[in-house]
């Protein structure tokens, strides 16, 4: 069973990732299962300085998911570079390295640091995190966002994706642009902004200053799916070839299927990396299984097939007065 891809000009041995801030920077889990079964590691989100994050409380659990208010909290791209890189390229797993520039001065910046840093398989350029200030600016508008990736795609040859925020009217106009602009792909989606209330003491139960946070795990997962979908509907519109990498609620093979009929070409695996350390080789175990008992010999056959509803023919049964 072929379960490569091809993101552009990057290879992956299969298409399931791991996704930003749900998996550490790999170490954590090396003694849960084989990672060099990974597709791709996205390590926690850098940022060009040391970030302490939000003030505590920055996670709470809800019924369809985890409402997160981390912060970004991270030791900065030189620590990054320094302390971090050289661990998680001995895993022989391709690196997508997840930034977050405040503005798109940073760029440059980044640029110059990662130059001729070959253990940096893409990018990921961060631009809807909803637990900081600002962290959404650019994800939220297609002309800024524009701003954003054209300075990053002056800065850096790397393969760049842009990860985009569901919390917009129109997120196929802001993932086209951003193909548009530079980027060679676009990850979908990052969490939806949400909020929990502890109702006896009338407060928020996440610490960050606005009481919000981002809501991942299955309660996301149709949101995803609509995101992806629409997102691969106006780049075909537009001619656009780019590949979409889709994010929310993923959990099963049967979720990365249902990705891929949408227009995913990879997917990038989070929340359930929490409750199920063991959900990637799970989820690679019975990928060829589902695909063979399909008919399928390579699962790129299915990217992007989705129909509309009137094509499916109704059953004559369904017709039939009860």
């Amino acid at each position: 069973m072929k379960l490569s891809v091809e993101l552009g000009r990057l290879s992956l041995a299969n298409p399931v990732c791991v996704a930003s801030g749900t998996f550490g920077y790999a170490k954590e889990m090396a003694g849960v299962f084989d990672l060099s079964r990974l597709g791709a590691i996205i390590p926690k989100t850098v940022t060009l300085f040391p970030r302490d994050g939000n003030p505590v409380s920055r996670a709470v659990e809800t019924a369809g998911g985890l409402l997160n208010a981390i912060g970004l909290d991270n030791d900065g791209i030189d620590s990054f570079l320094e302390v971090k890189l050289p661990e998680l390229s001995r895993l022989h797993v391709p690196i997508l390295l997840s930034i977050a520039a405040a503005e798109p001065a940073e760029c440059a910046v980044f640029g110059g640091k990662l130059r001729n840093v070959p253990e940096i398989a893409a990018i990921e350029l961060n631009i809807s995190c909803p637990n900081v200030s600002k962290g959404t600016d650019y994800g939220s508008d297609a002309r800024k966002c524009g701003e954003m990736v054209t300075a990053m795609r002056r800065a850096t040859e790397h393969l760049l994706f842009v990860k985009l925020t569901p919390n917009v009217t129109n997120i196929a106009e802001i993932a086209v642009n951003a193909v548009k602009s530079g980027a060679d792909g676009v990850s979908a989606i990052n969490t939806c902004l949400g909020m929990a209330i502890d109702w006896r003491k009338r407060v928020p139960r996440l610490g960050n200053p606005r009481g919000t946070g981002g809501l991942s795990g299955p309660a996301v997962k149709p949101i995803a799916l609509r995101c992806v979908h629409e997102i691969h509907q106006a780049f075909r519109d537009n001619g656009i070839t780019a590949p979409i990498i889709g994010i929310g609620g993923i959990a099963s093979a049967e979720d990365v299927l249902e990705f891929m009929v949408a227009g995913a070409a990879a997917v990038q695996v989070g929340t359930a990396n929490f409750y199920n350390p063991t959900v990637v080789p799970q989820i690679l175990d019975t990928l060829p299984q589902l695909l063979d008992e399909a008919g399928i010999s390579d699962f790129r056959e299915i990217i992007g097939t989705l129909k509309q509803p009137g094509s499916m023919p109704i059953h004559r049964s369904c017709l039939r007065p009860q």
